[in-house]
């Protein structure tokens, strides 16, 4: 189970929940560059559904949509899926900072200490989805050490599955 105080030192971190949505939405709507890869649309539809959207057999109470706050608010959303697809893996489903704190190394720095905190616990693994053709997604996970292993078909377009040993 993932313990939310844990995650990083430098935030504070707390469960997001449907209460939540305008200021996830606008922390979202920040990054506009993301939606014209990933065939969404950003809606509150959308988000909704996104905090309760598992992968096929697993659990909603395996999964962490978690906000890190700082001083000026919500700056980074995090959805984390506890134990799969294998029992030490963990998937991230969405990482997203917020817009102002873009190209100074904080995402990296957070995922970082994400990735610390993951192997502490035992995990092996971290796995993800990148939007193929998003040069600003695909640059950011291969540098925080992230490998393509195959492209998945989806309705919206291509995602390329990664993973990043611990």
């Amino acid at each position: 189970m993932i313990e939310l105080s844990k995650l990083s030192p430098d935030y504070e971190v707390r469960r997001l929940t449907e209460a939540d949505a305008d200021e996830i939405l606008t922390l979202m709507r920040g990054n506009p560059q993301f939606y014209r890869y990933c065939g969404r649309q950003n809606t509150r539809e959308e988000l909704l559904d996104d905090l309760r959207l598992t992968p096929p057999g697993v659990e909603l109470s395996r999964k962490t949509y978690a906000g890190l706050y700082d001083s000026r608010g919500l700056a980074a959303v995090l959805d984390l899926i506890d134990g799969y697809p294998g029992e030490k893996d963990a998937y991230l489903g969405f990482f997203m900072l917020r817009m102002d704190l873009q190209g100074r190394g904080l995402g990296t720095r957070i995922v970082q200490e994400l990735f610390r905190y993951l192997g502490s616990e035992g995990y092996t693994m971290v796995r993800l989805g990148i939007d193929k053709g998003n040069p600003q997604s695909t640059h950011f996970w291969k540098k925080n050490g992230f490998v393509v292993t195959r492209e998945v078909e989806r309705d919206s377009g291509v995602l390329l599955a990664a993973e990043r040993p611990l």
